[in-house]
């Protein structure tokens, strides 16, 4: 339960941040782009958090397959809805050298989703192939 509290706290932070902030600036096509994929992406991002439960680990380990919600179109709904909710925050923001984070993030989530995928192979076999095979990264 603490990771959830952890979870719900950052997600309670960010609105709040948003909230101060989104009032202030003008809010351009390019900023309603970036909010109309940051938002969503960040509630997706959040609720596949909790769908993961007890079974988010900062390091790589197998304790369930979870297979269920979010999980059962995408095997890392995380890494997925984080980088978009990333992308819509540059576009938000209108900084493009914010492009930098994502040539630090994208390689990095894809070594860790690579990493897992080993380790859930390694404990879950069979089913981790078959479930594997029915989803997106």
């Amino acid at each position: 339960m603490k990771l959830n509290i952890a979870t719900l706290a950052v997600v309670v932070v960010a609105a709040v941040l948003f909230g101060l902030h989104a009032h202030q600036v003008a809010w351009t096509p390019l900023r309603i782009a970036g909010a109309a994929i940051a938002l969503p992406a960040f509630v997706l991002f959040v609720l596949a958090r909790f769908q993961l439960g007890r079974s988010f680990s900062v390091e790589a380990k197998a304790t369930n397959l979870v297979s269920t919600g979010l999980y059962s179109r995408i095997r890392n709904p995380i890494y997925v809805f984080g980088a978009l909710m990333i992308a819509g925050v540059i576009l938000w923001a209108q900084k493009p050298w914010f492009l930098l984070i994502f040539c630090v993030l994208i390689p990095l989530q894809v070594v860790r989703s690579r990493k897992e995928g080993k380790v859930l192979a390694e404990k879950f076999g069979a089913a981790y192939e078959e479930y594997k095979s029915k989803t997106w990264f």
